[in-house]
């Protein structure tokens, strides 16, 4: 029998479905034009795939060079700079740390979450409602007016002017029917169960290891022997593991998860999605007994936790009004109504090695209309779930970039309040972003 408790309707200017890097910047952005603003998460606590999924870094911010000591060169700027202080004011970020041919920001979860409630909440007019799972859409023909969700309380409608789903997986876009795409002929990037790690000796760690992130060849081969003697499991061969803000921790990106089957997990089907959960679980006692007994500084080291959830690459895309193409990365390609620069490598995931294709100091731009759905009115996108090709997704989809789709579809949703059929022009939303310091040219 359906929930015999009374639903609770609100009514806002603008309704942000997911409380992740891009949907914090949406909701803080369009709250700064002067909107009302519901935020819904699911978990108790803002974060998305940084925290839930324990992704660890900001990558992103910086180009990537050849240039031997070339010095971080940070080329996305805007409402990231503003989250990068705040979690800097309370100790939660490291400064650039090197990953291959560029640096990421390694941060402490917890103080991120933390820096999300206090930017949140700076602004009166955001209502965050925790713990809210959204259930269906309420439409007019092809125009979305909210969403209808599940709470503890009873059954919720959020009647808004402007949706924003910024859930990371389209699925609201799913919900109210939106073309929807999926990796490369439906097949999608495996996901990862992220760990991390205390006790180490970081100056061992460092002076045996270096400053790079990607650790070397040299453990490459020691993986792929051990791996291959039955000695221990080890399905992926380059790790990535990085200093945190906490002393003596590591961040550990080392599992690959594929299925008992051997097939790359899809993160969209229940059945795969839990045996994820599982197989990610006990990759990381087997990751964490290799490092502790083979990388110099970890011989004391253990578990400190893994993400909340599975760490999940791609999921469904929109359809959109525009196309972030392969070759748009490839070819650093810029475009008039860009609203967000990525010099984030093509990072593909598959196989025991991850494949980086670098772009070397440059950038491209995503345009647009990569979050304006094709069909329909009321609903925009905002973070990975963009209109791009398979191997461009493997770029745009990171940290800093999901901060800048935030804030851009943060500007976007304050103007199609007033009419949402009238979509705005991507110069003119470009122009609006440099005015708060994106530097966009």
């Amino acid at each position: 029998m359906p929930d015999v408790r009374a639903a609770e309707v609100l009514e806002t200017d603008v309704l942000v479905v997911g409380g992740g890097a891009a949907g914090l910047a949406c909701a803080v952005a369009a709250a700064r034009q002067g909107r009302r603003v519901i935020l819904l998460e699911r978990y108790g606590f803002s974060g998305g795939a940084a925290v839930a999924g324990l992704s660890g870094t900001i990558c992103g911010l910086y180009a990537a060079s050849d240039r031997r000591n070339a010095e971080p060169e940070q080329v996305v700027h805007g409402f990231v700079d503003e989250f990068i202080a705040a979690m800097e004011a309370r100790g939660g970020l490291t400064g650039p740390v090197q990953y291959g041919k560029t640096y990421v920001r390694v941060h402490d979860p917890l103080v991120w979450r933390e820096a999300s409630d206090a930017l949140l909440g700076a602004e009166g007019n955001i209502r965050v409602l925790y713990h809210v799972t959204v259930t269906g859409v309420l439409a007019e023909g092809d125009h979305v007016r909210g969403v209808t969700a599940f709470t503890k309380q009873g059954p919720l409608e959020v009647r808004a002017r402007i949706t924003v789903d910024a859930s990371g997986d389209a699925d609201v876009a799913a919900m109210a029917g939106r073309t929807l795409t999926k990796g490369r002929d439906g097949a999608i990037q495996n996901p990862t169960m992220i760990f991390r790690i205390l006790g180490v000796d970081m100056a061992r760690f460092l002076a045996a290891h270096g400053p790079d992130s990607i650790l070397d060849e040299r453990v490459m081969k020691l993986i792929q022997e051990l791996n291959a003697s039955g000695a221990y499991r080890l399905p992926r061969a380059k790790i990535f593991l990085f200093p945190t803000p906490r002393p003596g921790e590591l961040i550990c990106n080392a599992t690959r998860i594929v299925g008992a089957d051997g097939r790359e997990l899809d993160a969209t089907r229940i059945a795969d999605l839990s045996e994820a959960e599982i197989e990610g679980r006990k990759q990381v006692r087997e990751y964490a007994r290799f490092i502790r007994d083979h990388i110099a500084g970890c011989e004391a080291s253990f578990v400190n936790d893994t993400g909340v959830q599975v760490g999940i690459r791609q999921t469904w895309q929109i359809v959109g009004r525009d196309l972030l193409k392969n070759e748009d990365v490839t070819s650093a390609r810029k475009h008039a109504d860009g609203i967000c620069r990525s010099p984030w490598p093509i990072e593909l995931h598959s196989g025991e090695k991850p494949k980086l294709h670098w772009i070397l100091d440059d950038y491209y731009e995503i345009p647009l209309g990569c979050f304006l759905p094709a069909t329909g009115t009321g609903l925009v996108m905002a973070g990975r779930c963009l209109s791009a090709e398979h191997e461009a997704m493997a770029s745009a989809r990171v940290t800093a970039q999901c901060f800048g789709y935030g804030q851009a579809m943060g500007l976007v949703a304050d103007q199609l309040c007033d009419n949402p059929a009238a979509l705005p022009s991507g110069s003119d939303i470009r122009a609006a972003l440099n005015a708060l310091g994106a530097q966009l040219n």
